[in-house]
């Protein structure tokens, strides 16, 4: 701290040095990310004269003190209920039916499902498992050049965290004091451009790959896969219809999800036992587990960056960009991508949105909006190496190097950056929908 202070920075710079090397040093350590959190927090908190256990372990509590904050577990639990109990499975079915004797069909498959998973369980990592523990088997079987075939499901899998429910905006919202139902509205459109955008990669991915047609199946046997899924497609229909109408709160939907995942599981598909679902509950909770400590060290270190004044210090940094929005925002994204490649979704939602919302805010950017973009971006990153969670869950799944992984997934990839930058120039394809929706 004598160096520091010998370099004449003030306290300001001293905690916002100790934050940023604290965390580069650490992650490189392989520490666990929460537990960073919490050490940087306190490193911080020494260097403004605020140490105080007590005051630590208040904020600790305080960032998982939160009732919308129990949308997670719920969210999380019913994805877990959604793969053992054959809903996953049936959607995917469903979808092979129908357009699983095109040419690259499977692909089409992988993305279909991916956008219908997507509107059930938020959770990009349980959407990616549970495509690739289906999908990646058959594609290998049938020839499909196994980089690509899970950099598609890779891509597919972050959608989740855009078309509600998502978890990551219920995160958002609460780290914010953003309306979680306007950030759930806002997640339609953009989610399912990303379908379509998934789609046009994968035909142009395809005309370098020699793959047959199959044989269409028959009707009947489409209408009986159909049938199949109801259950399944009636549960997106269920929670944003009852949110829409404004029957229950997003955290209310939670709930709702995980027991109509688990009536059906259990009474209508039959594919789970009461016996069963103890693990089901364990994995459910040990992921849980993970998040809320990850909410509980990012308060801590959020409480000394606003001690800090990190946020006016940001605020006069891009201060010049503040009269010209696209440019902000377009600054804002970029520095984002950068995050995104060192840091997850949550903590990266967790540490920087309360910093950069109020100078979009200020520059008067749509504060949902804002948030569709910075969830958006931290998505991007899940598939950005070199951390790329949803990359390293493809890569155990299927048993895959990651380094072919990430090859496969840089056209998709290039996807949704132009994406990206095309809701960054034209903000009306993401404002316009919520106010109609809304």
């Amino acid at each position: 701290m004598d160096a520091l202070t010998a370099l004449g920075l003030s306290l300001e710079g001293q905690a916002f040095i100790v934050f940023c090397a604290g965390m580069l040093l650490l992650m490189g350590m392989g520490m666990n990310m929460a537990l960073a959190l919490v050490l940087t927090g306190a490193g911080m908190a020494y260097v403004l004269g605020f140490w105080d256990t007590q005051l630590l372990a208040q904020n600790l509590v305080a960032g998982v003190d939160s009732f919308p904050l129990l949308a997670v577990p719920f969210f999380i639990l019913a994805g877990e209920l959604m793969n053992s109990g054959g809903i996953s499975r049936r959607i995917i079915d469903m979808a092979q039916a129908w357009v699983g004797h095109i040419r690259g069909g499977l692909g089409y498959v992988a993305i279909g499902a991916a956008v219908l998973m997507a509107s059930m369980s938020g959770s990009a990592l349980a959407d990616t498992a549970a495509l690739a523990t289906i999908l990646l088997p058959m594609m290998r079987d049938q020839g499909y050049p196994l980089r690509t075939s899970a950099g598609l499901i890779a891509s597919g899998g972050i959608i989740a965290p855009i078309i509600p429910p998502s978890m990551p905006f219920v995160i958002y919202g609460v780290t914010t004091n953003t309306s979680i139902s306007a950030l759930f509205v806002s997640g339609i459109v953009p989610g399912l451009i990303m379908g379509v955008g998934l789609i046009i990669a994968w035909k142009w991915v395809l005309r370098r790959i020699d793959l047959p047609e199959g044989q269409p199946q028959p009707m009947a046997q489409r209408l009986r896969a159909t049938a199949h899924a109801v259950w399944a497609l009636l549960m997106p229909v269920i929670i944003i219809g009852g949110m829409k109408s404004g029957v229950f709160t997003p955290t209310e939907a939670a709930v709702v999800a995980a027991f109509y995942a688990l009536m059906v599981a259990v009474l209508i598909h039959r594919e789970m036992t009461l016996t069963a679902l103890g693990p089901v509950l364990v994995r459910a909770a040990k992921t849980t587990a993970v998040v809320m400590f990850l909410c509980a060290g990012a308060q801590v270190a959020s409480y000394m960056i606003t001690l800090a004044d990190l946020p006016g210090v940001l605020t006069g940094w891009l201060g010049p960009l503040i009269e010209h929005p696209k440019l902000l925002m377009a600054v804002m994204m970029l520095v984002l991508v950068l995050i995104g490649t060192a840091l997850d979704l949550t903590p990266t939602i967790l540490i920087f949105a309360p910093v950069m919302l109020p100078i979009a805010v200020k520059a008067g950017i749509d504060p949902v909006y804002f948030g569709l973009m910075f969830v958006l971006n931290g998505a991007i990153g899940l598939i950005t190496p070199p951390v790329g969670t949803v990359l390293n869950v493809v890569a155990g799944v299927g048993r895959l190097p990651l380094a072919q992984v990430i090859r496969g997934v840089n056209p998709f990839l290039l996807t949704y950056v132009v994406i990206l930058a095309t809701f960054v120039v034209f903000p009306q394809i993401v404002t316009a929908p919520v106010a109609w929706l809304r």
